[in-house]
């Protein structure tokens, strides 16, 4: 058995036995060094090395955290929960049910937005859901639903629109790394390329929403006379404004110098002048921020341990040339085996954005060989890319909802985020996807 495989396959197993995310992958990493032929120094060395490779990722989280908490201070979340609750207070079961669907609707747009329009990525999450999740008990609806939606929105644009994080992954990732391996693709459309697999995304989520968690589920309210989560919110016409003013002024530095860290930061500031943040109350909200985010921070840090353990066995490369000894010259099998191989890299490493480069090297020569036309390429390995960030335990694409659903203790990160995910979309990417590959 391939070490890279063992390891992940671990790494899944203690995560679905309930044992904490990074404690998984430390072991998962330990084992999988020492059966790829480091010894116990050489593996925590490379771990260790992996490390910083997460702190800007896990620095710009907890920044976006203290600003999410800023926001939620100026109550624009607080508003739109009160609203959603008042109109479900004035309506019958019908109307109730519209209701819901509009919300559903509203944080689809919201996650979609956070790649392209306002790219904050998961940031929006804990500052939107929390104040949401009184409004989602009162209405029985499935949070399962909610993590597929928002990882929907979190995945399928810059999987498939080449702006905003799309535009680094499709343009500045995959085809730079699809051209590294040989293939002209001057005049190639990414969005014609993505498109058959982003429709698989798209099939998910109506499996999803229209099937899976439709039915209601129980989720337990705040006992009476305790305080709602929304009943009591104070906001004015001055913090909303404050508010527009300090997302704007994020996603302009952002843009100005692709820094979220930067964005964020500056985003809290607004806040701090405008006063709806006073200064005895900076410290302690920018706190609360930075713990919010925490155990995404450190979950992302130590994933980018275990992906250098996993590149110094030099195991990923076995894995792929294992892969290219069963293929021969079938195409059909050579598709499915290169999607395979993407969707274990991915799983253990936790990031599209990384996996690319990893496999485009082996796999663009490998396609070639098989006669695949260079659309087909940078479809199949795009997809192969794409694969597991859904579903993988490390994978901000579900630590972001689980960190937004969770903040009442109703919500399990594996069995209600990570598994529906995993369900919904990498068996639909992997048939897809084999599909574009082959026809286009």
């Amino acid at each position: 058995m391939n070490a890279v495989v063992i390891a992940v396959a671990l790494m899944l197993v203690l995560s679905l036995c309930r044992v904490h995310v990074v404690v998984a992958l430390i072991i998962g990493a330990m084992t999988g060094g020492l059966l790829g032929g480091l010894d116990i120094n050489a593996t925590l060395a490379a771990f260790n090395k992996g490390l910083g490779g997460g702190a800007t990722v896990a620095l710009s989280y907890a920044l976006l955290g203290a600003f999410a908490v800023a926001i939620g201070k100026s109550g624009v979340a607080n508003a739109l929960a009160e609203k959603i609750l008042a109109a479900i207070g004035r309506q019958n079961g019908t109307s109730a049910e519209a209701v819901k669907w509009v919300l559903i609707l509203l944080l689809l747009l919201a996650a979609i937005s956070s790649q392209n329009i306002l790219p904050i990525h998961i940031a929006f999450i804990p500052l939107l859901i929390p104040p949401l999740l009184y409004v989602m008990s009162k209405m029985q609806l499935d949070r399962r639903l909610v993590a597929c939606v928002l990882t929907f929105g979190l995945i399928t644009p810059y999987m498939f629109l080449p702006v905003g994080f799309g535009g680094i992954f499709l343009k500045e990732i995959l085809l730079a790394n699809v051209e590294r391996g040989g293939v002209d693709v001057t005049g190639i459309s990414v969005m014609q390329a993505m498109f058959i697999p982003a429709l698989g995304m798209v099939a998910g989520l109506l499996i999803a929403v229209l099937f899976s968690y439709r039915r209601k589920r129980v989720y337990a309210l705040p006992e009476e006379g305790a305080e709602s989560p929304v009943v009591g919110s104070s906001y004015n016409f001055k913090s909303l404004v404050a508010a527009a003013v300090a997302v704007a002024v994020a996603f302009a530095a952002q843009l100005w110098l692709d820094s979220m860290i930067i964005g964020a930061l500056l985003g809290f500031v607004v806040f701090s002048l405008s006063g709806v943040v006073r200064w005895k109350e900076v410290d302690d909200l920018f706190t609360e921020g930075m713990k919010m985010m925490a155990m995404i921070g450190f979950i992302m840090i130590a994933a980018s341990g275990f992906a250098e353990v996993m590149r110094e066995t030099g195991q990923v490369q076995t894995l792929v040339d294992s892969s290219v000894a069963i293929i021969g010259d079938s195409k059909g099998l050579g598709a499915f085996l290169m999607l395979l191989v993407g969707l274990l890299v991915t799983m253990g490493i936790g990031s599209s954005f990384s996996t690319v480069p990893i496999i485009a090297a082996i796999f663009v020569p490998l396609a070639l060989q098989l006669g695949f036309g260079p659309l087909a390429i940078v479809s199949l390995v795009g997809t192969a890319g794409a694969l597991g960030d859904a579903g993988s335990p490390a994978s901000d694409s579900t630590l972001g909802p689980t960190a937004g659903l969770n903040m009442d203790g109703q919500h399990n990160h594996i069995w209600d985020t990570v598994v529906p995910t995993f369900i919904h979309y990498n068996i639909p990417l992997l048939i897809f996807g084999w599909i574009a590959a082959m026809i286009l």
